[in-house]
C-alpha cells in the first residue's frame, strides 16, 4: 500500500458533511418531535417508534450501501447519498399525515446509510491509504460536535420555523454543501484509486497484515458483529432515558446538570486516543471501549444517589461511546483490511442498528417489571458480553496462525 495520507482539506470537509449529516438526519429529530406529534395528533412515544422502525429498516439496508461503496466508490456513493437525503427531508416537510411521515422518516433512514459514518469511513481507507487509521479517529474528532452544535440550531431555527419550514432549510443545507462535497470527493478517490498499489491483506497498528485461518477469520467476524451490537444495545438504552434514570435514582435536578459531561467526556477519548493511542492496536481499544461502558454503569448503581459518583458514570460511558465510534470503523480495517471494507462496515452498522432500535423499548420494559436498578445491572450484565466478545479476538490475534495442511507457524 503507498504511504499516502487523505489531504486535510478532504478530511474536514468530509467532517463538515458528517456534522450536517447527522445533525440534520438524526440530531434534530428529538428536538422537532415535539411539534411534529402535536400536528399529526399522535403521541410523542410512537412518533419515536416510527424513528425506531425507521433505524431497523435502515439497518438492513446497511451492507447493500457498504457493498455499492466498495464498487463504485464512496464518493460516488455519498454524492447521491446527499441528493436522497434532501428529497427525504423535503418529503418529510411536505408529509400530509401520519403513514406518509413514517414513510418519509424510512427514506431518511435509507439515505443516512449513504452519508454518514460508514460511507465516509471506506471514503477514508479509498483515499487516505495507510494512514487511514489515523485520519477515521480526526472525522470522528470533528464530527464529535454535530450534537453540540444542531441541538442549538434546529432550537434557534424552530423559534421562528415551522417544523416542516426547519426540514426544508436542512434539505438545501444538504444539497448545497454536502452534494458539492461528496462530488468533490468522488473525483479525488477516483484519481487516488488509479494511482493506488496492491493492498495487504489486513493494517495492523505498525501497518503489517494480520493472518487468520479461514475459520477464525469467520469466528472473528462473527465476535466483531457481537461485540458491536452489545455495544449499541447498551448505549442506546441508556442515553434516551439517561436523564429520567438520574432523575429516578435520586439525583434531582442535579442529574440533569451531570448528563451536560457525557458530550464532552465522548469527544475527550477521541482526542486523547489521537494523541496517545496510535501506538495501540484497536482489537485492545475496542476491549477498553467496551469495558468503560458497563464499568460506569456499575460505579452509578454503587454509589447512587451521589453526584460525584453520577459524573464518573457520565464522564467513564462518554469515554466508552467515543472509543466505540473510534473502532467501530478502524476494528474492521485492521483485522480484514481494505478488500471489501465497505461491505464489513455495512454489517456492523446494521448489528449496531438493529439493536439500537430495540434497547431504549427494552429498558422501558424491563424497568416497569424488575425497577430501576435490577434494569440497570442486567444492562451491565449484558454489557459484559461485549468485553467477552472483543477479548476473544485479541486472544485468537494472538494465536499461531494454523495452516490448511494442520502446520502451526509461530507468529514471530
Amino acid at each position: 500500500m503507498s504511504d499516502r495520507k487523505i489531504p486535510a482539506a478532504a478530511l474536514w470537509a468530509l467532517g463538515l458533511t458528517q456534522i450536517i449529516g447527522y445533525g440534520t438526519l438524526y440530531y434534530s429529530f428529538s428536538i422537532l418531535v415535539p411539534s411534529i406529534a402535536l400536528e399529526f395528533a399522535w403521541p410523542e412515544q410512537w412518533v419515536f417508534g416510527a424513528l425506531s422502525a425507521s433505524l431497523l429498516v435502515g439497518g438492513l439496508f446497511a451492507p447493500t450501501a457498504g457493498r455499492w461503496a466498495d464498487r463504485f466508490g464512496a464518493g460516488r456513493v455519498m454524492t447521491f447519498g446527499s441528493a436522497a437525503a434532501a428529497a427525504a427531508l423535503v418529503a418529510c416537510a411536505a408529509a400530509p399525515g401520519r403513514v406518509t411521515f413514517v414513510l418519509a422518516l424510512v427514506a431518511m433512514e435509507l439515505a443516512s446509510a449513504f452519508v454518514l459514518y460508514s460511507a465516509a469511513f471506506v471514503a477514508i481507507v479509498q483515499i487516505g491509504g495507510a494512514k487511514a487509521l489515523r485520519s477515521i479517529t480526526h472525522l470522528t474528532l470533528i464530527a464529535g460536535f454535530a450534537s453540540t452544535l444542531f441541538w442549538p440550531l434546529t432550537a434557534a431555527l424552530h423559534e421562528y420555523l415551522t417544523w416542516r419550514e426547519v426540514y426544508l432549510v436542512f434539505a438545501v443545507i444538504n444539497l448545497a454543501i454536502c452534494l458539492p462535497i461528496h462530488a468533490w470527493l468522488a473525483r479525488l478517490s477516483r484519481r487516488t484509486g488509479e494511482s493506488a498499489s496492491a493492498t495487504p491483506a489486513a493494517i495492523g497498528p505498525a501497518g503489517g497484515p494480520v493472518a487468520f485461518t479461514p475459520r477464525d477469520r469467520s469466528r472473528v467476524f462473527l465476535l466483531m458483529l457481537g461485540g458491536f451490537a452489545v455495544e449499541g444495545f447498551v448505549l442506546s438504552s441508556i442515553l434516551v432515558h439517561m436523564v429520567p434514570l438520574t432523575a429516578a435514582l435520586g439525583l434531582g435536578s442535579a442529574g440533569l446538570v451531570v448528563t451536560t459531561l457525557f458530550g464532552p467526556s465522548q469527544v475527550a477519548s477521541r482526542l486523547i486516543n489521537m494523541l496517545f493511542g496510535s501506538r495501540l492496536a484497536q482489537s485492545w481499544l475496542a476491549v477498553i471501549g467496551a469495558t468503560l461502558l458497563p464499568l460506569g454503569l456499575v460505579v452509578l448503581l454503587a454509589t447512587t444517589p451521589s453526584v460525584p459518583g453520577a459524573v464518573a458514570f457520565v464522564i467513564l460511558f462518554g469515554l466508552g461511546s467515543g472509543l466505540a465510534s473510534i473502532v467501530g470503523g478502524t476494528l474492521p480495517l485492521e483485522l480484514f483490511g481494505r478488500e471489501r471494507y465497505g461491505a464489513r462496515l455495512g454489517w456492523v452498522t446494521a448489528a449496531r442498528q438493529f439493536s439500537s432500535a430495540l434497547a431504549p423499548f427494552a429498558l422501558a420494559m424491563a424497568m416497569a417489571g424488575m425497577g430501576v436498578q435490577p434494569s440497570l445491572w442486567l444492562t451491565a450484565g449484558v454489557g459484559m458480553l461485549g468485553i467477552l466478545a472483543f477479548s476473544a479476538i485479541v486472544l485468537i490475534k494472538r494465536q499461531p496462525l494454523a495452516h490448511d495442511s494442520g502446520m502451526l507457524t509461530s507468529a514471530n
